[in-house]
Parts: C-alpha cells; sequence; structure tokens
C-alpha cells in the first residue's frame, strides 16, 4: 500500500493495487471513504500509525459502494477499532451479504478489466450501522454529506465536503489516464447523468475510486469530461 498526502494535516489516499480508500482527518478524529479489500485492514492501520494518529479514533467508515475492493476491510476494521459503516440504502444489502452484488453491463472493451478486477478477494460481510439518503449529513469534515450517485451500483454515492471544496466521487468517475465516467456500470444512462450531477458540485480537489486525485484546475476539467461523456462511457469525438 503507498500512502499519499492529498491535503496536508487533513487528507491521505491509501493506494492498493487495485483501488483505493481515503483517511480524512478533524484533528485526532478520522474518517475513512472506503475500506481496501479484505486484505487491507492491516495495511490501513500502520498507514494511520505511521501519521502518528490511532487507529482507535478510526469514528467512521463511509462506504462510496458495495464493491470488493471497496469494502473489503470494513467489518474487520468496525469490529477491532469500534468505528460505525455508513452505506447508502440500496448497496446496504450486499454489504451485509444479504444480496448479491449487482451485475454491471459491459461494454466489450471493459470485459478484461473487469476479469483483472475479480482477481480481487471477495469481501465478507460487514455490518451496516446506518443507511444514507441522498443528503445526509455525515458528522465530520464541517459539514460533509452524502450525494446518491447511482449508475455504478443503485446505491453508489459520493462525499461531498463543500466547507473544504473536497469531492469524493467513489467509482462513478475515474482518472486512469484522462478524467473519465467509470467503469462497470450496471446503468450506463444513469452514470452518465451522475457524472453531470458530481461536476456541478465544482470541487477545487476530487478523489476517485481508481486514479489519482485531482487538485489543480478540478472543476474545469471535471465540466468539460462529463460534457464530453456520452452513454458509450467514454468521450465524445
Amino acid at each position: 500500500m503507498d500512502l499519499v498526502e492529498v491535503l496536508p494535516n487533513r487528507l491521505h489516499m491509501l493506494r492498493f493495487p487495485i483501488g483505493q480508500a481515503y483517511l480524512w482527518q478533524d484533528g485526532e478524529a478520522l474518517t475513512l471513504i472506503d475500506a481496501g479489500n479484505a486484505t487491507s485492514a492491516a495495511e490501513i492501520e500502520e498507514g494511520i500509525r505511521s501519521l502518528g494518529l490511532l487507529p482507535e479514533r478510526l469514528e467512521r467508515i463511509v462506504l462510496t459502494h458495495c464493491h470488493r475492493d471497496h469494502i473489503g476491510a470494513a467489518g474487520e476494521l468496525a469490529a477491532r477499532w469500534g468505528a460505525r459503516v455508513l452505506a447508502h440504502r440500496l448497496d446496504a444489502p450486499v454489504v451485509r451479504g444479504e444480496r448479491p452484488v449487482p451485475e454491471p453491463v459491459l461494454l466489450d472493451w471493459e470485459i478484461p478489466l473487469y476479469e483483472h478486477g475479480l482477481t480481487v478477494p471477495e469481501a465478507p460481510p460487514a455490518p451496516v450501522d446506518r443507511e444514507l439518503e441522498d443528503g445526509d449529513p455525515l458528522d465530520f469534515g464541517d459539514g460533509a454529506y452524502a450525494v446518491h450517485a447511482p449508475g455504478h451500483t443503485p446505491g453508489s454515492i459520493a462525499v461531498h465536503l463543500p466547507r473544504h471544496g473536497v469531492l469524493f466521487t467513489g467509482d462513478c468517475v475515474a482518472a486512469v489516464g484522462p478524467v473519465m465516467l467509470g467503469v462497470f456500470n450496471v446503468d450506463r444512462d444513469l452514470a452518465v447523468a451522475t457524472f453531470h450531477r458530481l461536476a456541478a458540485l465544482a470541487p477545487e480537489v476530487a478523489c476517485f475510486g481508481h486514479g489519482d486525485p485531482l487538485t489543480v484546475d478540478t472543476a474545469r476539467t471535471l465540466a468539460e469530461a462529463a460534457a464530453q461523456t456520452t452513454a458509450s462511457g467514454a468521450p465524445a469525438k
């Protein structure tokens, strides 16, 4: 795992071979946005300690969606440190292991990428202490709130911190190469509409589920990428 500073004394990215999570600091109180894969708990704890912080100050784990590379260590971390797990109402049953992961509608070029993603270990069921809806306050980051961001999965969310100009997009948007619509969507048209909604928030910092955070000219880059995106999931030519 690589630990990358995004905002000094506030925000770090925890980058795994596939996917990533984010650690937000409110002083010594910690929030994790996503939780890596099923083998990530020890690395996440080590990363927290390496910053001079305490894992027992992890208050909440906010899951952007129900895929294995985002929820894998949530249950283990919550059990160890008492953190509450938050997920959208529509994805919460999948996180808890009560329903199967919804199948995406894959474009031809996505198929080999999807097969590679399935090399990530399956996520064990995790408790969901709070089921979220659009606009729900999240009790950190000086006014963070959930933005329902369906399309990638029915219960995907983004997390917006307007006072800090930060937006966590989950897998709704990606930056592996150019900023673009995320892949493996269950509803591509809905995902495109979500991309436009997130771009309209005009953040100063955008943190993606895959790809490096965008910290310079962020609002314009997101707006242009959204405007050029078609239902095919690729930029229009």
